[in-house]
């Protein structure tokens, strides 16, 4: 796959990303008219939940919003996780990004980390549900498998690396997982997310190569695939106008 066709994947599945402290309805309106590019449009624009009602507003039908939920130190509260997603339902979104309550995992609590997702899976339905594992933090790849298993046993649509609000983000060796585990999971729906430190054309395209080898050529569809960024799509634009790779800077890890 050459860079442009690279490019043009990332582009189709980007979930255009802002989840700054210090966003304000000036950013989101600033995010929303980068998404739709001249080369075409991103998958989805992802927010924080205040914001939700707004990007939808001023987004056509065929741009999604996303909002994250739990997010992002993923508590093992359930009640909280549920509100937040009822508020992001009634404000218009189409996808909601929760994240699994990871420390509880790590504390050996797999239990109640599936019946918390079950309950999650539940209140968000029929909306398209990212559980994001936090995979830097889980750091093992048998836990990163078991975050992945839990997951899917719940019914997530996708499996998403992170939250991009720790030190470790998105790594090809916990996709590599990620992917081994949701092709093997006998889904043929789930999808996969590399979300955190994914800024340029050059570090996506790994991601790329490493969903087609694990689910195959139809899966580099956003139906499948996604990529949650903010300084990415510079990049991307800049090497579908065919100037080579940008200068691309980003706040946060996204």
């Amino acid at each position: 796959m050459s860079s442009q066709d690279t490019a043009r994947t990332l582009l189709r599945c980007l979930d255009l990303t802002s989840l700054n402290d210090g966003d304000t309805a000036d950013t989101i309106t600033a995010l929303c008219a980068k998404a739709q590019t001249r080369h075409g449009p991103v998958a989805a624009v992802c927010v924080w939940p205040q914001f939700v009602a707004q990007a939808r507003a001023a987004l056509p039908a065929s741009i999604r919003v996303a909002a994250v939920a739990n997010f992002p130190d993923g508590a093992l509260d359930v009640a909280r996780a549920v509100a937040d997603i009822e508020a992001i339902a009634q404000a218009g979104a189409q996808e909601i990004d929760v994240v699994l309550p990871y420390k509880a995992l790590l504390a050996g609590q797999s239990l109640e980390v599936g019946e918390f997702l079950a309950e999650v899976r539940h209140a968000s339905r029929p909306l398209t549900l990212k559980v994001i594992i936090e995979s830097g933090e889980l750091k093992d790849e048998a836990v990163i498998r078991r975050a992945t298993q839990l997951s899917l046993n719940a019914g997530a649509d996708f499996i998403k690396t992170s939250t991009g609000k720790t030190p470790v983000s998105a790594t090809l060796e916990a996709a590599r997982a990620m992917l081994d585990e949701i092709a093997h999971s006998g889904l043929a729906a789930a999808g996969f997310k590399a979300s955190g430190g994914i800024r340029t054309v050059a570090q996506g395209e790994p991601y790329v190569a490493a969903t087609r080898a694990a689910l195959g050529e139809s899966a580099l569809d956003p139906s499948r695939l996604r990529f949650g960024a903010s300084g990415l799509l510079d990049d991307i634009l800049a090497v579908l106008d065919g100037q080579g790779a940008a200068a691309v800077t980003a706040s946060g890890g996204y």
